[in-house]
């Protein structure tokens, strides 16, 4: 064979992959897509590699969910019996109050007396320390934790520390705060604790009384 032979099988080689290259070069031969929008529009490409094939992709796609938000409060009695009371010392009960919740950001429990004072309905006498009625008596709320944490969160910090005396009936007296989400287990969270002490003059009357009301805020 010639060189000019060869040199003409050559070209001709060269002609026909030009040829299939360009018959078969990487094309897009359809698009990859969302329903109901373009933004996740991709194209599909047909490879002229061996073997051929066609690749597209999509990505994006989100995932969502959604955690309901929880809160429940036990309160472990409806009523405080402070007994007898004298003037010497305190006289004291007490009800345990327990919290679960997810709110991500504080709980606070707080209290407030519908009066301002114990009173008797049967003689119209108060008792808190202020005095109106000519005697200092005392009617005080406390609190203090209960039990260990109910939360593994990282960061959680609990305070129940009240100590005040009760004048009126406008006043709410914080019990208990917190500032991540807790676990509900057992009713000893914080303890709510009632106090009062007379004075010698103080009127005789078996029908002292006060009305709280107790409400949990939380921030979620």
């Amino acid at each position: 064979m010639t060189k000019t032979n060869i040199k003409k099988i050559l070209a001709i080689l060269t002609i026909v992959t030009l040829g299939i290259n360009s018959t078969y070069a990487a094309t897009q031969i359809g698009t990859w897509s969302v329903s109901g929008t373009s933004a996740f529009d991709s194209a599909i490409i047909w490879n002229d590699l061996i073997p051929w094939s066609a690749t597209g992709t999509v990505s994006g796609i989100v995932v969502t969910a959604t955690v309901l938000p929880t809160l429940n409060m036990v309160i472990s009695t409806w009523a405080i019996n402070l007994g007898i009371l004298n003037a010497s010392t305190y006289s004291s009960g007490s009800l345990s109050i327990e919290v679960g919740t997810n709110a991500a950001n504080w709980v606070t429990i707080t209290a407030k007396s519908s009066t301002g004072w114990l009173r008797s309905a049967s003689n119209g006498s108060i008792i808190n320390n202020l005095t109106t009625d000519w005697l200092a008596e005392s009617y005080k709320f406390s609190s203090a934790l209960g039990a260990a944490s109910d939360s593994s969160v990282a960061g959680y910090t609990q305070t129940a520390n009240l100590d005040s005396e009760v004048n009126n009936s406008s006043s709410w007296f914080t019990l208990y705060t917190t500032n991540k989400p807790e676990a509900s287990s057992w009713v000893n969270d914080v303890v709510f604790n009632v106090s009062a002490k007379i004075d010698q003059q103080t009127p005789a009357a078996s029908d002292y009384q006060d009305t709280i009301t107790i409400t949990v805020v939380w921030n979620f």
